[in-house]
């Protein structure tokens, strides 16, 4: 019997022995062949952005997002793909339905402007060249296109050397903005930044003065001065100013509401604001 145990003990210690040995090379494997299978990996995803979008300049894995599909039983990775700073933002079915003018978007809808956008300093230099005080019309996350285009066609009507409008959760320059501003949109220089704080704060060190907007403001808008170099502040439509924006503000004025209703369309209040700084410039 002594033979036997011996030889089973011996067969146990040699399975256990190549167990242990194929384990740690097993390991050694894996660690020397899962970056090349990893970076192998992120190249074919590489391959297949390109394919959808051609070229672009950020890192898609980085800014990578992961979404529930319609039935949840599984998840869809999103690798945002821009170049020269476009924006890529997610949202549900109902807006993209609103965005398209056919419904048949397939869950992506690209919004392209009509023209180029300008710089602030293409606003600024448009001012110098008319040897007037740089007017300039801030709109504050403006979402309604309609709105936005009643804005530009007043601010071309008004004089404005330019608007400035915010990349993010903001109507831009499309077709129907076009169509709204009865054309000032082919005549008006739109700047559009990634921050309007830090645009503002730009602004000041220019030399301009921030007049921000607000129902709740201190003075009537007759009441201050704004016939220096003005940025003219215009809120978002259901929010008004946010807080960092207000912050940048020099002066905060509001329009007198004599009524029932306790808010104006902001291209309305806008374009009283406006011609409240044209008048007091011509009476200057």
């Amino acid at each position: 019997m002594k033979p036997i145990k011996s030889t089973l003990f011996n067969m146990i210690a040699a399975l256990l022995a190549v167990a242990v040995l194929s384990a740690a090379a097993l390991g050694y494997v894996y660690q020397i062949t899962k970056e090349p299978i990893a970076r192998a990996k992120d190249q074919k995803t590489l391959d297949a952005i390109r394919e959808v979008v051609g070229t672009f300049d950020n890192n898609p894995f980085a800014e990578k997002t992961t979404i529930a599909t319609p039935d949840g039983k599984s998840e869809l990775e999103l690798y945002p793909a821009r170049e020269n700073g476009i924006v890529v933002t997610e949202c549900d079915r109902r807006k993209l339905d609103s965005l398209s003018a056919t419904g048949a978007h397939q869950g992506i809808i690209a919004q392209a402007a009509m023209r180029e956008y300008a710089s602030i300093e293409d606003i600024l230099e448009r001012a110098a060249e008319r040897g007037e005080d740089p007017f300039i019309v801030v709109c504050d996350e403006i979402a309604d296109p309609h709105n936005l285009g009643a804005i530009l066609r007043t601010a071309e009507c008004a004089g404005v050397h330019g608007v400035i409008i915010p990349k993010r959760r903001a109507a831009g320059l499309t077709a129907v903005v076009d169509k709204a501003s009865a054309g000032a949109a082919e005549h008006m220089l739109v700047s559009r930044v990634t921050n309007i704080p830090a645009a503002l704060g730009e602004l000041k060190k220019k030399g301009l003065w921030v007049y921000g907007t607000a129902a709740d403001a201190p003075a009537d808008l007759w009441q201050t001065k704004m016939t220096g170099p003005a940025a003219l502040v215009i809120g978002s439509e259901g929010f008004g100013m946010g807080r960092l924006v207000s912050e940048q503000c020099d002066f905060t004025v509001g329009i007198p509401l004599l009524g029932k209703i306790t808010s104006l369309n902001a291209s309305a209040a806008a374009a009283i604001l406006m011609y409240e700084v044209v008048r007091q410039r011509r009476d200057s």
